[in-house]
């Protein structure tokens, strides 16, 4: 009787262990998912050329046309033109007679207060062999800006349309793809109005890759402003409103946690694994 005790006593720590490990590795996956949607993200953020004192005039007023953005770090604005201002970078970034750059005022007071800076973000215009900038007034959009940098540095870019990792969702495919109980989705209800919703896209965009290759993990965003009977069925009142709908519980959860990425990582991990 002791011995059969003993065994089950020994099987059962067994189990729990071999629980504990395959979690362990299934962590460690999540966080490599994590690690490539920063790297991706580095890699397009690098596309804008980051400017220093040091640099500025070894790079601008030389043998090409020069954009740049003088911009500070907490500036609500300047977080609102980054994802389109870090498109248009990706756009030229083949284009050798221009070059898109960026200037942080807070680290490099020196040069924004040289070009007559006074307010956040400002663009401005540098010619090829010029540091007598013209000041960019027009709408702060990826294709925008790109027409102005065409009109001045006689460039024909188009600004490049990335497939999106994010599942679209309408009124026809809402409850085929959320309420699907092999799935866990997280679901975005944005407007397309909402500062703050421009401001989690790019974030957003990156949870999306990073769980691209999970069959059962799904992040998906619906335009609450345009089906806004479908908001309302599910409480939203304010944008954007993040909703959980895990496989055991169609009926949805809130997300209150950050909005960062390793803030969405660590929420899907530990979420979307289960044990006992």
């Amino acid at each position: 009787m002791e011995r059969a005790r003993d065994k089950a006593s020994r099987g059962s720590y067994k189990i729990k262990e071999e629980k504990q490990k395959a979690k362990m590795e299934k962590s460690q996956i999540w966080l490599a998912f994590g690690a490539m949607a920063l790297l991706l993200a580095s890699a397009t953020a690098d596309d804008v050329v980051v400017l220093t004192e040091d640099i500025f005039e070894k790079e601008v007023g030389q043998d090409r046309g020069a954009l740049v953005e003088f911009y500070a770090p907490w500036c609500g604005h300047c977080k609102k033109l980054a994802p389109e201002y870090e498109k248009l970078g990706s756009s030229f970034k083949k284009a050798k007679s221009v070059l898109i750059g960026k200037v942080d005022c807070d680290e490099h007071k020196s040069v924004c207060s040289k070009y007559g800076v006074q307010g956040y973000p400002t663009i401005q215009w540098f010619p090829k062999g010029s540091l007598e900038p013209k000041k960019y007034e027009g709408p702060r959009t990826a294709e925008a800006l790109a027409e102005f940098v065409n009109t001045e540095g006689g460039t024909n870019v188009k600004i490049a349309t990335l497939p999106s990792s994010v599942v679209v969702l309408n009124a026809d495919n809402f409850d085929e793809v959320v309420l699907d109980e092999t799935k866990d989705v997280l679901v975005e209800f944005y407007a397309p109005w909402c500062g703050h919703c421009k401001n989690l896209a790019p974030t957003y965009e990156k949870v999306a890759l990073a769980f691209k290759m999970e069959e059962d993990v799904v992040i998906a965003n619906l335009d609450a402003d345009k089906h806004k009977d479908l908001a309302e069925k599910y409480g939203v009142s304010g944008y954007p409103t993040l909703k959980f709908f895990p496989k055991t519980n169609k009926a949805g959860e809130d997300y209150n946690g950050g909005r960062g990425l390793d803030d969405f990582v660590s929420f899907i991990n530990e979420k979307c694994w289960y044990f006992v």
